[in-house]
């Protein structure tokens, strides 16, 4: 079928909406004279252009105003009036259905104005005060008049402006609250406030979902008009002000017409609202949850953003629409908004509403000046910190608790807590001489009291220019008529604070803020006091500091009273200083040292002393002499004392004592024992300064002997060499002789140079210990079979007793020299006695001598084992006289009495001694084997000794344990026999007859 043939109806459901223009409205629809189907028509049709769309809404609404025109009529004249609408729409349901449709035609048309105002107000080309539709009022009559006909009327043409982001078919479907929604979400707020006006009704209820749809990065001056605002005659939220379209509702929109066609037919309700964002609210909100939402708004924007100054326009606007409590807010905002951008912050903060109101005052001080560098820091206090703390004096007052001193501790808080560097900027910046509007503290007292608690406080020990800077920046008081009560006060605050900040187990560490606690009751004279005391302990600083020894300033309180403290830190101070020379430096530097080290123990003109001000001149004289020798510059050392222009002024005892005790020191710490190198050297040359004496003798030669054992690389422990310290630590020095002995097969070859390490041990006048030692090389060779070296070790030992028996008188009176021959005559019955001894010439004058020095109780043992000796001699007479060789030997000497040969002088003196003890002889023959006697004998003597005996004198001792060996027989046997023949020989000694 043609298109021509078709019916007009069948026309218009096969126009695309794109074919349809407000020609082909007029043209299709007006042929046809259904009503009912051309409103449907209308209705059914929905169309993204405006003129279009409009020109359908206008016919379609044009139809339906006959019905409309005769249901007036009906309720106009009968009784009541509504309730003969429903028989009436029974009748004629054409007349409900186009009711029905009028209603929604009107709605959209509505939307439509609204759409073509919201395009006019996004392109900025009208205000909302200028929203009324010119094409509209252009009409030459009101379209839903009763009566009109829309076939007479021209069809208004819309100007074209900017599309919105909604097409218009969506919008004339959608609910209107979604509509905004959208628009808000997409900053199209015009629009939103159009809809506002226009819709109020409508979007009300969901006006908190539309505001929350607004993105929180959006410029708050731009949708500050659709913000909520505040009534104050009603103290709840303000509603907005309406501007329909339409003052006057429709017939068709009456709610008793509504409710008529609900019963004949289901109504046909637009699209009702799904934002699930908030809840619906129909009633104004209280001032308090106004406030909850605007602070729940700017927690969005700063957490969202970070945007600290579009929160803080929000609340702004808050405020000026009368929100309550928002001042507050806005004061947070304000603070932080100064935190965010007027520091010179480098970093990204995420900085939110609510981490500021978490922080402590104290926090945020230091949060505003976290990035401030010292020489700006004095304008951030007053452009940043200052204002801070003057809206939290204004919280407490409003508050009801006013603190008119919070500004102030807060501020002194920061500079007691501040790095050195930043408090001495505050401090310069406050000095007396700038004007008070100027100044960051403003008081000259505070300003001294807050410097001493600071400074006392700081443990710095390298920042003394910047304390020195601090102290220039205190007020100079005219304190002349300063009286004793103003001084004593200040000098028992300064002793307290000694006490105060010496460290205890309750309170480690005194900190600024507690040391403050102690200046607050000084007056202007005593804070004078004080901050004098303050000059002489930041000169006495800088001095320790040069020489590489600071102090914490809070020392110098410390140590004001104790000399102990004074005298440990000289000591140090004489010492690292001198060890941190450059050893190529010239004395100038030590007489540097020496002068400051003087200048520390002078007192000034009022009164007070420096550091070392307890320690007389001369220590710290001798203090710093000391130093001196311990870094090795004897040659320095030499200079000051004894130069043409001497600096150490000290005595010559001082001096010795000085010398001897650092000697003693760095041979205590020496790792090595040769003296000729590292710190043993240094030990040996510093006994070089002083003049020599005998002390200064003894030690060098200690020195040279502790040298001399570490040269036998004798050992502390297997593999580690014996170290000085052990050396001059060991109680009985001989023993290191002996250790010489046992730990160098050789070492007793050399007898002159062990009796000279005697000497240098401390023994050179003590003959006993020379005895000593000669026993112990004596038994040395001995153990090493080498009887040689082993008599003539013996035989030094018995003349250098006779040299001293001879020397000093009376022997019993003399402990040292009893302990000499005893040990000496020991020695030489235990050579004597030795059967490997193939001298018997050497061991009979071995066992005579011995027998010459024991005691009278040990003769009998001596005479045993010489009886031994004997039997050998006589063997060996007799082998001689058979050859004919012996007369020459009778000639040579006297016989004794048993047929044996003494010494002549050895004889008499022992037949002297025989005749005082008025001994008989038959006793010896009854007495126990004489070796046995002698071992026991020798072991009670030998004890004392400070070397081992060997295994030779044990073997000899083995018939005391009951050893029945073959030899230990034999010896029995001969010692029978010798002892009769000795009986003889002693009676021959006394005189007796001879039997």
């Amino acid at each position: 079928m043609s298109q021509t043939s078709a019916s007009p109806s069948t026309v218009w459901e096969d126009l695309h909406d794109a074919q349809v223009t407000p020609e082909t409205v007029s043209a299709v629809l007006a042929s046809i004279d259904d009503d009912v189907w051309v409103a449907a028509a209308c209705v059914d049709r929905l169309l993204d252009d405006t003129t279009t769309q409009q020109t359908l809404l206008l016919h379609g609404i044009s139809r339906t105003d006959s019905t409309t025109h005769r249901c007036k009529e009906i309720v106009s004249t009968e009784q009541p009036k509504f309730d003969a609408l429903l028989p009436h729409f029974q009748s004629q349901p054409a007349d409900a259905h186009l009711l029905q449709l009028r209603s929604i035609l009107l709605q959209r048309l509505d939307r439509l104005n609204t759409y073509v105002e919201m395009e006019k107000v996004s392109t900025g080309m009208v205000s909302l005060e200028d929203s009324v539709d010119e094409e509209i009022e252009e009409w030459e009559d009101d379209p839903w008049a009763d009566g009109a006909s829309s076939s007479t009327k021209p069809t208004p043409q819309i100007k074209s402006y900017a599309k919105l982001p909604i097409p218009l078919s969506q919008f004339l479907m959608n609910d209107i609250a979604t509509s905004a929604s959208d628009l808000a979400s997409l900053q199209y707020f015009a629009a939103v406030r159009t809809l506002f006006a226009k819709h109020a009704s409508e979007v009300w209820p969901w006006r908190l979902s539309v505001l929350d749809a607004v993105p929180e990065h959006a410029e708050p001056s731009a949708y500050r008009d659709i913000l909520p605002t505040f009534d104050f005659a009603e103290n709840s939220e303000q509603k907005w002000p309406e501007d329909p379209w339409r003052l006057d509702a429709d017939f068709s929109e009456l709610p008793q017409v509504r409710a008529l066609l609900a019963d004949v037919e289901p109504v046909f309700v637009a699209n009702e609202s799904h934002l699930s964002i908030n809840p619906r609210q129909d009633e104004p909100l209280s001032a308090i949850t106004l406030h909850a939402w605007y602070a729940n708004r700017v927690d969005k924007v700063i957490a969202s953003t970070g945007i600290i100054d579009a929160a803080l326009a929000i609340v702004q606007h808050g405020a000026s629409q009368g929100i309550p409590r928002l001042d507050e807010l806005g004061e947070d905002l304000s603070l932080l908004s100064r935190l965010v951008y007027d520091t010179h912050s480098t970093n990204d903060d995420d900085w939110t509403l609510s981490s500021w109101k978490a922080m402590t005052p104290e926090e945020t001080v230091h949060a505003y000046l976290s990035n401030s560098t010292p020489e700006d820091l004095a304008q951030d206090l007053s452009r940043l910190v200052m204002p801070y703390l003057y809206v939290l004096e204004a919280r407490t007052e409003r508050a009801g608790n006013p603190d008119p001193e919070l500004a102030n501790r807060m501020l002194y808080d920061f500079v007691l807590s501040t790095p050195l560097e930043y408090a001495a900027a505050v401090f310069e910046a406050s000095k007396p001489t700038l004007p008070a509007a100027q100044r960051v503290l403003k008081s000259d007292e505070d300003t001294a009291r807050l410097a001493l608690a600071r400074l006392y406080g700081s443990d710095s020990l390298d920042e003394w220019p910047t304390m020195s800077r601090i102290f220039e920046c205190m007020p100079a008081w005219d304190t002349a008529a300063e009286s004793e009560t103003d001084e004593e006060a200040a000098d028992t605050t300064i002793s307290s604070l000694g006490s105060f900040v010496t460290p205890t187990t309750s309170r480690p560490k005194a900190s600024p803020k507690d040391l403050l606690t102690f200046f607050k009751p000084l007056t202007i004279q005593s804070l004078s006091r004080a901050l004098d005391i303050l000059d002489i302990h930041l000169e006495s600083g800088e001095i320790l500091a040069r020489w590489s020894v600071p102090a914490p300033l809070r020392w110098f309180l410390q140590s004001n009273d104790d000399e102990k403290e004074q005298r440990a830190w000289a000591n140090r101070m004489a010492r690292r200083a001198g060890g941190s020379f450059d050893p190529l430096k010239k004395q100038e530097d030590w007489d540097w040292l020496l002068e400051d080290m003087l200048k520390l123990t002078e007192t000034s003109e009022s009164g007070l002393r420096g550091a070392f001000g307890l320690l007389p001149r001369e220590e710290v004289v001798s203090i710093f002499f000391s130093g001196l020798l311990s870094t090795g510059r004897l040659d320095i050392a030499r200079k000051m004392l004894h130069g043409p222009h001497p600096k150490i002024q000290l005595s010559a005892q001082t001096v010795e004592d000085i010398c001897l005790r650092c000697s003693t020191e760095l041979y205590d710490n020496a790792s090595s024992g040769n003296y000729k190198m590292g710190d043993m050297k240094l030990a040996y040359d510093c006994l070089g300064v002083p003049q020599i004496s005998d002390r200064i003798r003894r030690e060098q030669e200690f020195i040279e002997a502790t040298s001399r054992i570490s040269s036998f690389n004798v050992m502390s422990r297997p593999g580690i060499p014996i170290s000085p310290i052990e050396i001059r630590l060991t109680k009985d020095r001989l023993s290191l002789v002996s250790r010489v002995l046992s730990s160098n097969s050789d070492a007793y070859k050399h007898t002159e140079v062990m009796i000279e390490l005697c000497h240098k041990l401390g023994f050179r006048d003590d003959v006993s210990a020379t005895v000593k030692v000669l026993a112990m090389l004596a038994e040395t060779a001995l153990q090493a079979e080498d009887f040689a070296r082993a008599y003539e070790n013996t035989q030094q030992m018995v003349t250098t007793v006779r040299e001293l028996q001879t020397s000093q008188g009376d022997v019993m009176d003399d402990f040292k020299l009893r302990e000499a021959i005893e040990v000496c005559w020991i020695a030489c019955f235990q050579l004597g006695r030795q059967p490997e001894y193939s001298e018997l010439e050497n061991k009979m004058t071995l066992l005579g001598q011995s027998l010459d020095l024991c005691p009278a109780d040990k003769i009998h043992d001596v005479l045993t084992a010489w009886r031994r000796l004997q039997k050998e001699d006589i063997l060996a007479r007799e082998e001689r006289l058979s050859k004919g060789l012996n007369d020459g030997l009778q000639s040579a000497r006297p016989l004794d009495p048993t047929g044996g040969f003494l010494p002549r002088t050895m004889a008499s003196s022992l037949r002297a001694r025989l005749h005082g003890l008025h001994m008989p002889s038959p006793p010896l023959l009854n007495t126990p084997d004489a070796t046995a006697l002698a071992t026991r004998t020798f072991k009670s003597v030998a004890s004392n000794f400070p070397f081992s005996i060997g295994h030779r004198a044990q073997s000899l001792a083995s018939d005391d344990r009951g050893a029945h060996s073959e030899g230990s027989w034999r010896d029995a046997e001969v010692s029978s026999q010798a002892s009769r023949a000795l009986s003889k020989g002693i009676g021959w000694l006394l005189g007796a007859d001879d039997e």
